[in-house]
């Protein structure tokens, strides 16, 4: 379904629920913007499936329009990269902010490698999105920060950094996050 309505969704990552880190915070400020938000639960978050993840996330996302924002974190960027890579005909997305996205391996997590090993082809997917903002921190404990500029140059942008953000994670301390907000530009 493509909607002139604006909309969000925000994706979570591994081991993450929809209550977790800053996504209330960053929905709530959606909403008060007048964008309607959703954080969908992911299946079996422990024990991510490509297919049941991708599938989950694009009937959230749906096929998006030039008022849709996609906010994703993590293992949830490379899912929705997938979910966007595998969209047929003319679609449009309005808004695309990756947090600590990837799509090497995780020295840090190699469980997540059969994950990651089916890859994903982002040739085509910058000319269908309006604004991309790729975060990272300047100290990530579990995505090394050459593998969030690697994804940044494979869609044609650089990542901006947030000093002292580390995995954007609650127990960091990032339980709101300003600058995904000012990418959205609400």
């Amino acid at each position: 379904m493509t909607t002139a309505h604006p909309r969000a969704t925000i994706i979570h990552g591994y081991c993450a629920t929809p209550g977790d880190h800053w996504f209330p915070w960053l929905a709530e400020r959606l909403e008060e913007h007048g964008i309607p938000t959703t954080v969908p639960a992911l299946p079996d978050t422990d024990n991510p499936g490509p297919a049941r993840w991708t599938t989950a996330a694009g009937a959230a996302i749906g096929t998006p329009g030039a008022h849709t924002t996609v906010v994703a974190h993590s293992l949830g960027c490379l899912t929705v990269l997938r979910h966007l890579s595998a969209l047929e005909g003319p679609w449009r997305l309005g808004n695309l902010v990756l947090v600590s996205g990837f799509v090497d391996p995780l020295p840090a997590i190699p469980e997540l490698d059969a994950y990651i090993a089916g890859g994903c082809d982002l040739t085509a997917l910058p000319a269908h999105i309006d604004r991309l903002t790729v975060l990272r921190s300047d100290a990530d404990p579990l995505v090394p920060t050459p593998h969030t500029d690697h994804l940044a140059t494979l869609l044609g942008t650089t990542a901006q950094v947030v000093p002292g953000a580390g995995h954007f994670l609650a127990d960091e301390g990032v339980t709101e996050l300003p600058e995904a907000l000012r990418a959205i530009k609400v």
